[in-house]
């Protein structure tokens, strides 16, 4: 006899089903699904609002609401004074940290995890001091009240942070910076995907067709020098994706209208709860060290093996910051200094970066990433002496040039979206948001 056909469990509605004859695991288990997948199954409901900003007298800005408003970018983007100061210092305190974490991980033979810890412990020193010690850079206000799953958020945004932290510091210690460039070179099209699904910023046709310049030029910048090791693939491609994610995610912490929160709030409370995550695995680190150091000291025909103690009442003690060469790395004087140095510079970097992000939409964020990385490798050539190929002259040109016609196509859906936010305002009863934009387009 044919099988009988029975209901698909996401079709049912639970009145179907008697709350009675429901076992209590299944009422669970569904009730965690349909939480789960309610933002994907209801209909995105979506305006563009064209609005004063608050926090940016004299601007205008473009709001898209979907459960709740996030700012996503200036009027003018990019091009206005404080915009463009963000950048520039975003710029320069970028290719210090850069070639700095460079010269620590090649030529001093540090460890990844090492700096990336140094540089987390940094940021947050510094952040909780300009959080509560009150100072002429920033007066920090007392927030009223935090978002019920405020823990969560910053525990979830410092694990990405820190794994990106991580990633990249590991992809530098393996593979040439120029092979991690390309492999980042990718950013945007992951930003375009990213933004959408989680700020539901619609990037139109030709504003996509104007990334794949920024990007084939970026790859033409470094196709020349392609040292391929799978372990800093790996990690190159997976910072990529970890760094988009992270940025989008903050663009919502910093330009949300309900919870807002500023660059330095940003950066403490995420450094902090990637601090906490990071205590453990360096407690496993120091572990493994130590005991390693037992077993050599054992297979020497010493009696007594190191312990904890004698680490901490000998700073000299090496730690566990092994190269590629396999000796082991000594904290000398200038190299404390260096480390220090660095945390400062990747502290300033995370707060130019946040400030930037706030102002300007994620795509445009990341594309303002693709130029920076086209521009660090030319300012490797100038400081390592690298040959310039043509391929490089080639691509920085396309870069520019694509970076060009992001803008133009950038403007040109500014003007649809204003008008778009002018006729929702005179006409409440218009077509949904993303059909007339598709439309424009």
């Amino acid at each position: 006899c044919p099988c009988p056909v029975l209901p698909c469990p996401a079709l049912l509605n639970r009145a179907d089903v008697p709350r009675g004859t429901m076992p209590a695991s299944e009422r669970l288990g569904r009730s965690v699904f349909w939480k789960l997948f309610s933002p994907f199954r209801r209909p995105r409901q979506e305006r563009v609002i064209l609005a004063r900003s608050e926090s940016m007298p004299g601007e205008h800005v473009l709001k898209i609401t979907i459960t709740e408003t996030t700012v996503i970018e200036t009027d003018s983007g990019t091009w206005n004074s404080r915009s463009l100061t963000y950048l520039c210092l975003w710029f320069f305190f970028s290719f210090c940290t850069l070639f700095l974490n460079k010269y620590i991980l090649s030529l001093l033979e540090g460890e990844p995890s090492m700096l990336g810890a140094v540089q987390m412990l940094s940021t947050t020193v510094i952040g909780c001091f300009k959080m509560f010690v009150p100072c002429c850079l920033y007066q920090h206000k007392s927030r009223a009240e935090y978002p019920p799953n405020f823990l969560m958020i910053m525990v979830f945004v410092g694990l990405i942070r820190f794994t990106t932290v991580v990633l990249g510091l590991v992809s530098l210690k393996n593979v040439a910076v120029s092979f991690a460039e390309t492999v980042k070179s990718s950013a945007p099209i992951f930003t375009v995907i990213m933004s959408r699904l989680i700020l539901g910023e619609y990037t139109g046709l030709w504003v996509n067709l104007s990334l794949f310049p920024v990007m084939a030029g970026l790859a033409l910048c470094t196709a020349t020098e392609i040292s391929f090791n799978m372990l800093g693939f790996s990690a190159a491609l997976s910072t990529n994706i970890m760094d988009c994610l992270q940025n989008v995610f903050s663009k919502k912490l910093l330009s949300g209208d309900k919870y807002k929160f500023s660059p330095p709030e940003l950066q403490f409370y995420t450094s902090a709860a990637a601090v906490v995550m990071l205590i453990p695995a360096w407690v496993f680190l120091m572990v493994s060290h130590l005991s390693k150091t037992d077993y050599r000291m054992s297979c020497l025909g010493h009696d007594r093996a190191v312990s904890p103690c004698l680490l901490c009442a000998f700073p000299s003690q090496d730690l566990p910051l092994i190269g590629k060469s396999g000796r082991s790395f000594s904290l000398s004087q200038d190299v404390v200094l260096l480390l220090l140095l660095d945390g400062l510079l990747f502290h300033l970097q995370s707060v130019t970066a946040y400030a930037l992000m706030g102002r300007i939409s994620p795509v445009t964020f990341s594309v303002a990433s693709t130029v920076k990385h086209a521009l660090s490798i030319w300012l490797s050539i100038v400081v390592f002496s690298n040959p310039v190929t043509a391929l490089s002259a080639v691509g920085t040109v396309l870069v520019v040039i694509g970076v060009m016609l992001y803008n133009k196509a950038k403007q040109a859906q500014r003007d649809t979206l204003h008008a778009l936010a002018q006729a929702a305002a005179a006409d409440p009863d218009q077509r949904p948001l993303e059909a007339n934009i598709k439309a424009a387009d």
